[in-house]
This record gives C-alpha cells, structure tokens and sequence, in this order.
C-alpha cells in the first residue's frame, strides 16, 4: 500500500526519558525523599567535601522539626539519661529505656538515618553481647545503624556488626560512658593523640561507616580527618571534623545552666517555655483562661 500523502511524516524515534536515580543523593540536604538517608551517601558527602548536621533526638515532635530542617542523620543518644530520664549521666539507661524513643524517632521521620546508641553494659563484655543488644535496635526499634563508644578494644564488636550487617558509628575521645575513669576533660592531648588516632583507624579498619571524635584539639582532630577514609563527626573537635554534632536540648538552650565550651546556643527555649508557662499559669489564676473563645456552648 502507498504511504497516505496526507499522513505528517513519522516523528524520529526519541530515546527514553530516563528518571532520575533514587540511589544516590545529590546533596543530604536537598535532593530525593523517597528513602532514607544511607551511610554510602555520608561517605560520598565527604568525598566531595560536603559538610553535614547531625542532632540528637528523643521524641516524635522534635524528630519530625529536624527532618523538616533538612538535619539528614539523628542520634536516640544515651544522652537521653541527663537530658530525659532524670540521671546525672549516661550510665544508668538501659536498653528497654532506649528502645521506646529509637520507634518513636523511626516512626515520625522518613528520610534521616537513624542511629541508635548501645548503652553501658550492653555491649563491652564481647561482640556477641554487642551483636544481641545491636539486632534488638534494629529489628524492636527499626533503626538503620548503632553507635558504640571505644577504640581498639571494640574492634572486635564492630567487625562481627558490621559482618552481621549492622552499620556502626564508632565513638572515641572523651566517652561519657567512661568518665568515671577518664574524667570530663579534653582527650588526645601530647602523647595521647597517635593513641586516639590509632584508635579511630582500628575502628575504620573494622568496618565502622563513621566516627565522632567528643572534646578533641582541633588540630588532631583535623588530622584524623585526613587520615580516616570515613566521615568524622565533631563535639568539642573544632571545625575540621566531616560532620557536627550536638545534643538538641543543649542547642536550643532548654539545658539549665552554663553551655558547655564547644556548645553554640541557637535559641533560648528554656526561657520562652518559662515565659509561656508563667504567662499561662498567670491567666488560670486571675480568670482569664480559658475564656469564650476556649470553651463549648
């Protein structure tokens, strides 16, 4: 049959459109937001030198304001002790305390990576202890890695992790778990710093995807930085770490008190929350609450 000369001539043939990868994230703060954050995407923003936020986070309402600020990692941090629990440190929580607040956190985000911190006790005896204490946050909590503080001696516990296929954050430097024999103060000063250099490589050789360098100089700090393949994440380690981390409370200025030295204080919620409940407990008591407005006729 003829061609039809009224018939438009055929379109040449036009490649597919091809979609956009969900696999890698252009940037951690921006980017997909059909998945989570995951560590291969931390340790392509150190490749290429894209610094990151990681906070704390214990609850539902602040998990959801984090991830609505683009914060792309948070830590259910232990740290949950003297800023939730009512302890004086880190020592006393426990798992079962933990796990409430790691599904709280997973159920009201969806694109952060959740880390869960293993608490004291719950995972120096051996890396078997570790391992058991480890499945619970993953498989109760349904969060994506753990964090665990120490150096060479937890080695053994991040490689038989991470073979099991949990990502581990590692942890060295000042570790509150340990104050009671190392003291609140700086670490890695003088001799000690090839020490806590060589205790960050062990945990990198052992497979761990990141590690938080607490109340560091900030020149070693710097210098791990250098040496680790993988990300650094500062507390008190100066501004040469890959990434940044601080407790939530003591960021928006809820924690009572002086701010620790390496903290910035970004608001002052502690003294709004006063002023609204003085403001509120000021209205019950001269009648002006609730009024019309707040009542049912």
């Amino acid at each position: 049959m003829s061609p039809d000369p009224l018939s438009p001539d055929p379109l040449p043939e036009q490649p597919m459109p091809q979609q956009k990868s969900t696999d890698q994230l252009p940037s951690l703060y921006g980017g997909v937001v059909s998945r989570r954050v995951h560590i291969r995407d931390l340790q392509a923003a150190k490749d290429r030198g894209e610094r990151w936020a990681m906070l704390t986070s214990y609850d539902m309402l602040t998990a959801g304001i984090f991830e609505a600020a683009g914060i792309p990692v948070l830590l259910v941090g232990d740290s949950a002790g003297n800023n939730v629990l009512g302890y004086s440190t880190t020592v006393p929580v426990t798992v079962d305390e933990l796990l409430p607040m790691v599904r709280a956190v997973v159920r009201s985000t969806s694109r952060p990576l959740i880390v869960a911190d293993l608490p004291f006790g719950s995972f120096q005896g051996s890396p078997e202890q570790a391992l058991t204490t480890a499945v619970r946050f993953l498989k109760e909590g349904g969060a994506q890695a753990v964090k665990l503080e120490g150096g060479r001696r937890m080695a053994p516990q991040v490689e038989l992790l991470v073979s099991s296929g949990i990502p581990v954050m590692g942890h060295v430097g000042l570790t509150p778990q340990s104050e009671n024999v190392t003291g609140l103060r700086v670490q890695g000063r003088g001799e000690a710093a090839d020490v806590l250099l060589d205790d960050a490589l062990a945990l990198q050789a052992a497979g761990a995807f990141a590690v938080v360098l607490e109340a560091v100089p900030a020149d070693l700090a710097e210098r791990v930085t250098k040496e680790l393949d993988i990300p650094t994440i500062g507390i008190g380690a100066g501004a040469g770490c890959d990434a940044q981390v601080l407790v939530w409370t003591d960021m928006a200025g809820l924690t009572p008190g002086k701010p620790l030295t390496f903290v910035k204080q970004y608001a002052d919620l502690r003294g709004i929350l006063t002023d609204a409940t003085t403001a509120y407990a000021d209205d019950v008591r001269e009648g002006r609450f609730p009024g019309p407005g707040h009542s049912f006729s």
